[in-house]
């Protein structure tokens, strides 16, 4: 028998391949990790250690239990990508400053509001809040929710869970996914509610009468929205941008010193954020962008955010509130992108589709649950009304069980009337017998009756429960049949929830003017920048230079007249140039020390080496010629080097090419290259083209194979210039001006 080992080749593309992978892998991170879904709210991270916190009957009302079980069991069960995600999820869901309503009830370090990190997993405990309990998880045990296999198909796992309240908005989202993102603010509890109820009543409100209900975003840390007029738009589209400021205090401290006392933050400069506000407000005070400010301190503490700045007297309080506002992130921008998985994909919507998917939602979860409670309640019934017969019969019963060989032949009797074999006390007990017709779950139910419950006040009771199963199974059947009554029984529910856990609104909205912040002008004045050897640099008064100019000189590696306004170019031998504003740099007396020059500049003194500085100004009118040391020369024109960035490149370099020399081109002047051969090149600096910056040049000598230049010198005329090479002295002015591009002379 001859065996087929021919391969088969299937040949594809591989762009579709890589394309198609990639779509998957896309929409697995946007459905599977990133995105809530529109009818919980909730991620699969968060979804899924709730579900274990249930699971393992971590309830409101029961004792806290370690994280580290909890985020263990849930990575074990459900959600095997790390711990890390899961831990992330749980501390947040337990921090108050975050969520407008903690799902998860913390004990010990979970964090605090200016970013520092919750204690590790296995010191921290948690439990559910009574709320997520209540209206996140109550209904798990009535069949609402479909359930699937987890990942190793051992446990069942809820597609969603049966939440009964608007949690999108409640509780806003964010989630970065393959080429989208999320981000939805929280909400008022009580406001949101109430918006459910007043759609679920009138399902044709419009955008506008909801949000005279749902008037816009209540952040937890409280604020100021200042563009109210804006969120109607962002309400219709899903997308926009809220304006957050933080609320600032005037308050009167020790010796009639002013206070400003911020209280509230925007909800975006949670974490980091304060860290950096204050050191902002410190920059300021360096850069002397205000001299009104003299002490800022952090006073925050469980009670509250507080952070003192003190001022001067007679400080213009308006003025710097609004520097705040503008130039740190108090006034900052929440991005809106109200996007979620709806229907199985992402979507963008706006508030009252947001809605509309909610009370869809809970029509679907109401139906579900009053359809298991009928079946319950009808089952109930079923027993009840033949234990019932069974009690008028009971005699007649015993009778069956007495003379029946087994449990199998007196079930055949109740249930069909089968007699045979059975023994009866008298013919007629055997034809009443034959007449018996219970059913099967109630012949079951009487087999397994406690004689208990012949009692005359357990009977009475039993009748008294029959009646209540018939009034269930007509409420239940009214709420399924009529979507008014279901509709009644939700808001009920809904309106429970907001009376005991609604809260006032935290952030104040308003239509504020746009911050006017007016800089004092800086008066503008000559100063003289000055550098030394090891690299500080500093200013001092024209004056001050004038009357000390010769010492100055001599102890400064770099010393020339600017403005105060003006900015210092600096180049270096990587070919870069850095820029440092004149500002930055401390105005000193004549014997003080300057600041490093790394410390206000992009320049790295462990890696570059300064070839020349120059203001800014000065640049402008100036041509400056460039050698490397692979003898690339050109001329520049200094207004390319007029920008605003703090590092650009001057040049371009060649592969193992440095910057050696950057000057000033003048009339009438030579400039001599030496190369490390000793070799010597005296040429015409109008033989130099002109080039643009981010051109290499032209060769301005020919190299010998492994030679280099070392010096680069200008010569104006009457310049004397000398250098030793082997011990002895070469004078650069006796050489010869030769051409371009040539040898030179060997000395």
């Amino acid at each position: 028998m001859a065996v087929d080992t021919e391969e088969r080749l299937i040949r594809t593309e591989y762009s579709e391949i890589m394309q198609k992978s990639y779509i998957d892998y896309a929409m697995s991170v946007i459905i599977a990790r990133a995105l809530p879904d529109i009818r919980d709210g909730l991620k699969p991270v968060q979804r899924r250690t709730l579900y274990d916190m249930y699971e393992l009957g971590i309830r409101y009302d029961k004792p806290y239990r370690k994280s580290a079980r909890i985020v263990g069991d849930t990575m074990g069960k459900y959600h095997p990508h790390g711990d890390s995600s899961i831990y992330e999820s749980l501390v947040v869901m337990s921090q108050d400053f975050k969520k407008g309503l903690p799902l998860v009830d913390g004990h010990g370090n979970f964090g605090s509001i200016e970013g520092d990190g919750a204690a590790a997993m296995r010191y921290t405990e948690a439990r559910l809040q009574k709320i997520t309990q209540e209206a996140y998880l109550g209904d798990l045990d009535k069949d609402v929710v479909d359930f699937v296999p987890n990942f190793d198909e051992t446990e069942k796992e809820p597609v969603v869970l049966p939440v009964r309240v608007p949690n999108i908005l409640i509780n806003g989202a964010e989630g970065i996914a393959v080429g989208m993102a999320t981000s939805i603010p929280p909400h008022n509890f009580g406001e949101v509610i109430d918006g459910v109820i007043a759609y679920m009543k009138n399902p044709f409100l419009s955008l506008d009468e909801l949000m005279t209900i749902i008037k816009g975003p209540d952040f937890p840390t409280g604020g100021i929205v200042t563009n109210q007029s804006e969120l109607r738009e962002i309400y219709e589209t899903g997308t926009g941008k809220i304006k957050v400021r933080g609320k600032v205090e005037v308050e009167h401290g020790k010796g009639g010193r002013t206070l400003l006392v911020i209280t509230e933050i925007p909800y975006t400069m949670i974490g980091a954020g304060i860290g950096k506000f204050l050191n902002d407000v410190f920059a300021l005070v360096e850069n002397k962008k205000t001299n009104d400010i003299v002490d800022i301190s952090n006073q925050s503490s469980k009670e509250g955010i507080r952070i003192v700045i003190e001022l001067k007297k007679g400080a213009d309080i308006e003025n710097l509130k609004n520097m705040l506002y503008k130039k740190t992130k108090l006034e900052d921008t929440f991005g809106v992108n109200m996007l979620t998985v709806a229907n199985g994909k992402p979507e963008t919507l706006g508030l009252i589709p947001i809605i509309q998917h909610h009370v869809n939602f809970q029509y679907e979860l109401a139906t579900r649950k009053y359809k298991t409670l009928l079946a319950k309640e009808l089952d109930r019934k079923e027993i009840q009304e033949g234990l019932i017969r069974a009690c008028d019969c009971i005699d007649l019963i015993i009778e069956v069980l007495r003379g029946s060989k087994d449990v199998a032949m007196a079930k055949a009797c109740l249930t069909a009337g089968v007699t045979e074999g059975i023994r009866f006390k008298t013919a007629q007990s055997e034809k009443d017998a034959a007449l018996l017709h219970f059913t099967e779950k109630q012949a079951d139910a009487i087999l397994a009756m406690r004689l208990s419950k012949l009692v005359g006040l357990e009977i009475n009771a039993l009748q008294k429960e029959h009646e209540e199963t018939l009034a269930n199974i007509a409420s239940y059947e009214d709420i399924l049949t009529n979507r008014g009554t279901m509709a009644r029984v939700i808001i009920k529910d809904l309106k429970a929830l907001r009376a005991e856990y609604a809260r006032d609104r935290r952030t104040e909205l308003t239509d504020a003017e746009e911050v006017v912040f007016e800089e004092k002008k800086i008066e503008e004045r000559n100063v003289y920048f000055l550098m030394d050897r090891f690299g500080y640099a500093r200013t001092i008064d024209e004056s001050t230079y004038e009357r000390n100019k010769e010492v100055v000189d001599s102890e400064n590696r770099y010393a020339f007249l600017c403005k105060n306004t003006d900015k210092i170019c600096i180049f270096t031998d990587t070919g870069q140039m850095h820029t440092v504003k004149v500002l930055d740099l401390p105005l000193t007396k004549l014997r003080d020390k300057g600041t490093p020059i790394d410390n206000v500049s992009n320049y790295d003194s462990s890696t570059e080496r300064f070839l020349y500085l120059c203001d800014m100004e000065a640049i402008k009118t100036k041509r400056l010629i460039f050698a490397t040391a692979l003898s690339m020369l050109k001329v520049v024109e200094g207004t390319e080097f007029d920008v605003t960035r703090r590092t650009m490149g001057a040049t371009k370099l060649l592969d193992h090419d440095t910057l050696l020399f950057v000057g000033e081109q003048k009339e009438n002047q030579t400039l001599v290259m030496q190369t490390a051969a000793d070799y010597f090149l005296r040429i015409d600096t109008a033989t130099i083209p002109e080039k643009k910056k981010g051109a290499v040049g032209v060769r301005g000598m020919r190299l010998q194979k492994g030679d280099t230049l070392t010096e680069v010198t200008l010569l104006s005329e009457g310049d004397e210039a000398e250098v030793t090479v082997k011990g002895k002295t070469v004078s650069l002015q006796r050489l010869h001006v030769a051409n371009r591009d040539t040898k030179g002379v060997k000395r």
